[in-house]
């Protein structure tokens, strides 16, 4: 146990000094594959599907992204312990911790671009889209996922991926309560994401945390996209247009096909929604 407590403090040292250092997206169909964790814990089997989805028992590099968590340097040694777990070289595991209002290093963005699998940690959607929303940083995540990377993350590393992202407030409401207490117009929260999934919004700890009333709101404002909630443990593993659930929970896939939305004293009524619920091994299209 010593020794393997060394090796773990001897790691947190290096990405920890990597981290606290100061120094054109392509319009093309991508080849890279997206693993959306829905946070909560992230078994050892969970993990090692993620890695033999990116290849990176083979070989290439993994750069974790601490940019949501209000502790980065702590997200990138905990996330960094569940790849070391799986057997993969420290040499192999790189933490980038790019601050807002800093010109990105030019070695983190060409090692980003080169990775093999990007891991997203969670925290606050929010604080990492106000580093990485019109900066090289976001051009690299994405120029790597249309070269073939792998991008992961969980919970709030899973709000990014999608094109509209849902924030987490309330409009209407300044106490913030996270499972939305009412459907209703005007209340739901969304910015840029990331927009490596366009056809959906994604949330995450949906089922642990009763989430129904803020994805319903999201597809009653914007009927054209899913909603998709992912519960904690569990993973959507995302390649083209198909979706395959990783992991021990469920996902939840709501649809407005019809485009329904009725209003009467600002809150939302609808018909004919559809919702499919989706177990580990199952596939859907996200289109």
């Amino acid at each position: 146990m010593r020794i393997k407590t060394n090796i773990y403090i001897l790691i947190a040292i290096f990405f920890i000094s990597c981290s606290v250092s100061n120094d054109e997206v392509n319009d093309v169909s991508p080849d890279g594959k997206l693993f959306i964790i829905g946070g909560g814990h992230r078994s050892e089997a969970l993990m090692d599907r993620l890695a033999k989805e990116a290849g990176v028992y083979e070989g290439g590099n993994i750069v974790i992204l601490p940019m949501s968590s209000s502790v980065p340097d702590s997200a990138i040694i905990w996330s960094g312990e569940s790849f070391l777990e799986l057997g993969i070289e420290p040499e192999r595991i790189k933490g980038y911790n790019f601050q807002l209002g800093e010109e990105p290093k030019k070695e983190w963005l060409e090692s980003l671009r080169e990775a093999k699998l990007i891991y997203i940690s969670g925290g606050d959607q929010n604080r990492f889209m106000d580093v990485v929303e019109d900066s090289p940083i976001k051009d690299a995540i994405i120029e790597a996922y249309n070269k073939g990377a792998m991008v992961a993350g969980t919970s709030a590393g899973a709000a990014v991926m999608s094109e509209k992202m849902i924030a987490g407030d309330e409009l209407r409401y300044e106490e913030y309560h996270p499972t939305f207490r009412t459907i209703e117009t005007e209340n739901i929260e969304l910015k840029p994401g990331l927009g490596l999934i366009t056809t959906a919004i994604i949330d995450q700890h949906f089922v642990w945390r009763s989430r129904y009333n803020r994805i319903l709101t999201a597809i009653l404002e914007h009927p054209e996209l899913l909603g998709i909630g992912i519960d904690e443990s569990t993973a959507l593993l995302v390649e083209g247009d198909t979706a395959e659930v990783v992991g021990v929970s469920q996902v939840l896939v709501f649809r407005n096909p019809e485009r329904s939305s009725i209003v009467h004293n600002n809150i939302y009524g609808a018909r004919n929604l559809v919702l499919d619920i989706y177990l580990p091994g199952d596939k859907f299209s996200i289109r």
